[in-house]
């Protein structure tokens, strides 16, 4: 996989970093961010989510109704047709409609390269059993379903035809007509494609981003293709965004008509909702804030695939795995037996009390018993509990102890023989087969660096000291003999942050 670049987004929070870009370029850049509001999504999502289209059913008045609205909106934006004929329209099945729209690269090569970015603007009209929840007979008005993407797209092609130059690679921008009545637009297009589908590397789908709850996105599709996941999370630079990946893939919505020709993809999504294929999915219901978030970072995620060096490959192993696969990739490794056995009453100025010794533990068969205080361990002057905790989990064996026992007036050392292998970090992991150059924490141990730098079960590490690190073997022999603090890159659910691992010096 090709290193990270840095990315757009990063360069739109963190301008005065950019120091080769011109105040007119970086200008730009923000211009093309800032273009993104919630105020113009929540007007598209008013317009297509009126009464007056009738639930946009594919083939019907209403469904043609909104195909003109962003027909004239593409034509608006100078983009060059890209269906029939080079009409903005694909015309198939019953009256149907696929309108699209594509912008040519700026690389003389990579230009042959297309970024399909797709969302449908149909919904179910006035709905029936086969595809509402109910009551019948009304507008169903699919704000959530699917304008809100439809929205999202519409602004997304704003935001990125305002960037200082093209993006390298040519972007085909997609309506689908017909999704309600099973994918049939985009597997017409698919089937009967207006440019050659071999030249299509990367398939974006957006379906129902208006119902964003508790900053959580739904992402389906990162293990289509090799550290997709990492991608993305490298331009979620909206802290509050949390990313839940699923594994699953299922025909439910366009970006499967692309899965199967082997093209990998990616689905943006924030979940079902008691309105789904119900009349009350209306325009005032919508989290227009959260679409917001949600566009910028598919704009920006657009934006950095568009012109990266290279584009992941498929990944054909997708098919076959599922969130089952995830809960074991990601489960939590049993861990090792306490290495003393003893547990201490709350810090105080006067250090640490011993409260209970487990018989037969390490701390019982060197004599050590409740009440005592822990003076030295391991040669080194206990001061509070962390500093215990580290040593303990660092000690190699045998070692000692020196307490101070009630009704002694002198210090006794015990020797401890300590079950178990000396933790310098306290971590155990995984690899990813879809993620290479990535680790997943399995085992964060309690006490340890680790856990006191603030990693967690399920944390991703990508980075070590702001470098890639390859191969985990590699990965773990810096973290034992590299001296400290040791600064790692780790995501979790999406959002990637730094740690510093305050250790022990390097084990002999």
């Amino acid at each position: 996989m090709p290193h990270l670049s840095h990315t757009l987004f990063a360069l739109l929070v963190s301008l005065a970093a950019v120091s080769s870009a011109s105040a007119v370029e970086r200008a730009a850049l923000v211009n093309a961010l800032n273009s993104i509001t919630s105020n113009e999504l929540q007007d598209h999502v008013n317009v297509l989510a009126d009464d007056a289209f009738e639930g946009r059913e594919a083939g019907q008045p209403g469904g043609r109704a909104a195909a003109g609205y962003l027909r004239d909106r593409l034509r608006s934006y100078g983009l060059q047709g890209a269906g029939d004929g080079g009409d903005f329209y694909q015309v198939f099945g019953n009256g149907y409609r696929n309108v699209l729209a594509l912008l040519e690269g700026s690389d003389p090569v990579l230009k042959d390269e297309v970024i399909l970015v797709g969302a449908h603007y149909d919904h179910v009209g006035y709905g029936t059993r086969r595809n509402s929840l109910g009551p019948w007979g009304y507008v169903h008005n699919g704000a959530d379903d699917n304008a809100s993407g439809t929205a999202g797209l519409v602004e997304t092609i704003d935001a990125i035809r305002q960037l200082p130059e093209r993006p390298r690679r040519s972007i085909l921008f997609a309506f689908w007509d017909g999704e309600e009545k099973g994918l049939l637009g985009s597997k017409h297009w698919a089937a009967a494609p207006t440019i050659p589908l071999s030249r299509v590397v990367f398939a974006v789908n957006v379906d129902m981003i208006g119902r964003l709850r508790e900053e959580q996105l739904k992402i389906y599709g990162s293990r289509s293709g090799w550290g997709l996941r990492r991608l993305l999370a490298a331009q979620n630079h909206d802290a509050s965004l949390r990313l839940e990946f699923d594994w699953t893939m299922k025909a439910n919505s366009d970006h499967h008509s692309f899965f199967v020709h082997n093209i990998p993809v990616l689905m943006f999504h924030t979940g079902l909702h008691d309105d789904y294929h119900r009349p009350s999915d209306d325009a005032h219901l919508v989290n227009v804030a959260g679409m917001e978030k949600v566009t910028r970072l598919m704009f920006a995620f657009i934006a950095e695939l568009a012109s990266r060096d290279e584009v992941t490959e498929f990944r054909a192993m997708a098919s076959r795995e599922s969130n089952l696969q995830r809960v074991r990739l990601e489960g939590e490794l049993a861990g090792d037996p306490p290495r003393l056995g003893v547990s201490w009453k709350r810090d105080t100025s006067a250090g640490i009390f011993l409260q209970t010794v487990t018989p037969g533990s390490a701390a019982d068969v060197a004599g050590m018993v409740p009440g005592d205080q822990v003076l030295v361990f391991d040669g080194q002057r206990i001061a509070d509990s962390r500093q215990f905790r580290l040593r303990v989990l660092y000690a190699t064996s045998p070692t000692t102890v020196q307490v101070q026992r009630a009704g002694q007036s002198e210090p006794l050392t015990l020797e401890v023989k300590l079950p178990g292998r000396p933790t310098r970090i306290g971590v155990s992991w995984r690899s990813d087969e879809a993620e290479p150059g990535a680790v997943v924490l399995t085992r964060v141990v309690p006490g340890s660096a680790a856990q006191l730098a603030g990693l967690e079960l399920g944390d991703r590490i990508y980075q070590l000291a702001g470098q890639d690190f390859g191969a985990s073997a590699t990965l773990l022999h810096e973290l034992r003999t590299r001296s400290g603090p040791i600064p790692l890159t780790v995501e979790r659910e999406g959002r990637l942050f730094q740690v510093s691992l305050d250790v022990p010096p390097p084990m002999p």
